[in-house]
């Protein structure tokens, strides 16, 4: 304690005590602790102003009291997160998504993100990191990662054993984004470099048997959520997935899908049914609802495969082998994973609003049928495949990673 003290000493700021809010927190009485308390607990990680004894103690105690489930916790966590987070520059960012002009059907050209909170043992492939750099092909995508935690292959790790030259993903910061979006459709944030005062936390959750709030936070604390249009968030357990939704609703999100394989899976499952709840606003400014359905492989056009056919279980270098060749277009037309990742890839584009489009043509290599067939939850699920087939396809897709792999070895590091 004596150490951690003398470095809160030397930043200036004094250390805060958490042993009364600790004490309120057991018996479980939801009138004795407010969500704003925690957060404010919380908060005070990200400065290292808590003992390491005390920041186990409350984490334990969120994840005991189930506390670290509900949608008000969540929401207000999140945002003491993305407080603590290195601050971007919005308005030079909104002038930039302006200026790349990718507005298209309901789909108002900003940021999007897929993402998942991970930990559902299924040990599948690298699927939300693959479809967002596919749906980058059509729409602007931030896609928020880190290293593995709870698999062999993190998104971070994945991109960074990339071939033939891998992105340099620390570059990626509030002071170069615009240059980067400047360049591609394409970003990926590496958490480290935007939510600095999570260095603090990460030796005290790895001495934990259990996952913390910090793997709920992480999916509802994208950095650049001031200009976040939309996001796709797949949780591993399903009463997770009414409390996501509602926790972005609380923080003000107005578009987003959460998604449950049936499994207990954090992707739209290519095995069965996936439980989704959608939010969306009713009218321009009106009431942003939650709507509830389910959607299947055959919404998308699919017949369904056994998640034993998609589970890698391979470390980051063959999964990057793996995504060299779909971005290359050399997967089979009938491979299991390539049907897993165009499912996952639509989900994303129907959700960011683009598929309402009747535009004729994407592009070189679009024949321009638009599918206006409706599935679950009245969306078009079959157009959002035929999109995101056609990001393989085309090669656009390959042209935006390569994009981004280039303009982040162009940055010198900080």
């Amino acid at each position: 304690m004596a150490s951690q003290l003398a470095i809160t000493a030397q930043h200036g700021l004094p250390p805060v005590d958490l042993k009364p809010l600790l004490t309120k927190m057991w018996p479980v009485d939801d009138t004795k602790v407010s969500p704003a308390e925690i957060a404010k607990a919380i908060s005070h990680f990200f400065t290292n102003q808590v003992t390491d004894a005390q920041t186990a103690s409350l984490l334990m105690a969120l994840h005991f009291t189930k506390m670290d489930f509900r949608a008000d916790v969540l929401a207000e966590c999140a945002q003491a997160m993305l407080k603590a987070a290195a601050p971007i520059p919005v308005k030079e960012l909104r002038e930039i998504i302006a200026k790349r002009g990718k507005k298209e059907g309901n789909y108002n050209g900003g940021l999007c993100d897929i993402v998942g909170t991970g930990g559902d043992s299924h040990n599948t492939f690298n699927i939300s990191t693959t479809s967002s750099i596919l749906a980058s092909a059509i729409i602007l995508v931030s896609k928020h990662g880190n290293k593995a935690s709870t698999s062999k292959s993190g998104s971070a790790d994945l991109v960074n054993h990339m071939k033939p030259r891998a992105p340099n993903v620390n570059a990626v910061s509030p002071s170069t984004l615009t240059k980067v979006y400047s360049a591609t459709n394409y970003c990926f944030l590496f958490a480290p470099v935007f939510h600095t005062g999570m260095r603090y936390v990460a030796p005290i959750r790895k001495q934990l048997p259990w996952r913390t709030i910090f793997n709920n936070l992480g999916p509802l604390a994208n950095p650049v959520e001031d200009v976040l249009e939309a996001r796709m968030i797949g949780v591993a357990r399903r009463d997770l997935g009414p409390a996501f939704a509602e926790a972005l609703r609380i923080g003000g999100c107005k578009k987003a899908l959460i998604v449950c394989g049936e499994e207990e899976l954090d992707e739209v499952s290519c095995a069965g049914r996936t439980l989704c709840w959608m939010l969306k606003e009713t009218g321009p400014g009106a009431e942003v609802v939650i709507d509830h359905f389910t959607v299947e492989p055959s919404d998308f056009g699919f017949s369904p495969h056994p998640l034993s056919s998609v589970s890698s279980g391979k470390e980051a270098a063959e999964n990057a082998e793996i995504l060299g060749r779909i971005l290359s277009n050399e997967l089979p037309a009938e491979d299991p994973l390539l049907d897993f990742i165009l499912i996952n890839t639509a989900a994303l584009l129907v959700t960011s609003g683009v598929c309402e489009s009747n535009a004729s043509s994407m592009g070189p290599g679009d024949d321009g049928q638009v599918i206006e067939e409706r599935g679950p939850g009245g969306q078009r699920w079959k157009e959002g495949v035929r999109r995101a087939r056609w990001a393989v396809q085309s090669g656009e897709a390959w042209r935006q990673w390569k994009a981004f792999v280039d303009v982040t070895n162009d940055i010198a590091p900080a």
